[in-house]
């Protein structure tokens, strides 16, 4: 029997690794055995002044998140701290450091990460194509694990900051399927455009929901199909919806 697809789940920004799992319940229980999901936790923990001015947390998908609360399932986390302008990573470099220590310790085939968790998932994917862009990523000068086979951004936008500008250079190329909300205003088409414009090997899909991950019948079959098959000619779960670059590009 062939071994589970492995895929390597990041949460977004105020969510942690039991939330989110916890949201795609449903997507998770659809996997079956042939794929394995392996959710992990953000370094940052986040405190009322994080989101001071910011988006509530139901608006960000983590409603569950309690700031005042000792029960680690509800601590809200993140992979960065951002300033207003959102244009610095606040913490970003130890996110990568403990991301390489799980790399090291397992072999996964592709990573699914959702808002900021989506933006993390497609540095990494950069990372591993370009690993010597970042030293302290490097094991024994070699990248701590073999490029992804597939990437899955939800809500995904472009990290700030020069790190990640290094990672990504003018492109990436680690096959990515972008999923986006028609009515997401926390991370709005414009913003989602700077991943997209980067990622050479791309699929774009749309639902007509806000922020989060899409997750009735047809979109958890459209999943299961992609994370087994990513390079197969899988249907769209909105057919009226399917990307379809232009003939330029």
């Amino acid at each position: 029997m062939a071994a589970p697809t492995k895929v390597l789940m990041l949460h977004g920004h105020s969510q942690n690794a039991s939330i989110f799992s916890k949201r795609l319940g449903a997507l998770r229980k659809s996997m079956g055995k042939s794929i394995e999901m392996v959710f992990v936790d953000g370094p940052m923990v986040l405190l009322p002044v994080d989101l001071n001015g910011a988006s509530s947390l139901a608006a960000l998908g983590a409603s569950e998140a309690n700031m005042t609360s000792s029960d680690p399932s509800t601590t809200p986390r993140a992979w960065w701290k951002t300033n207003p302008e959102k244009t610095i990573a606040h913490g970003l470099e130890d996110s990568i450091l403990l991301l390489k220590d799980i790399l090291q310790r397992d072999r996964y085939d592709g990573v699914f990460g959702f808002s900021q968790g989506a933006a993390m998932a497609a540095l990494l994917a950069a990372l591993l194509e370009r690993p010597h862009s970042y030293p302290p990523f490097l094991v024994d000068g070699e990248a701590p694990h073999p490029p992804f086979k597939f990437c899955v951004a939800v809500s995904g936008f472009k990290a700030p900051g020069s790190l990640s500008a290094e990672a990504f250079g003018t492109s990436y190329s680690t096959p990515t399927l972008h999923v986006l909300g028609k009515n997401d205003v926390i991370v709005i088409e414009e913003r989602s455009k700077g991943l997209l414009d980067l990622s050479q090997n791309k699929r774009l899909e749309e639902h007509d929901g806000g922020h989060f991950v899409p997750s009735k019948a047809n979109w958890r079959e459209f999943f299961r199909n992609y994370l087994v098959d990513p390079l197969g000619v899988i249907p769209s779960p909105e057919p009226r919806t399917v990307f379809q670059p232009a003939p330029d590009d």
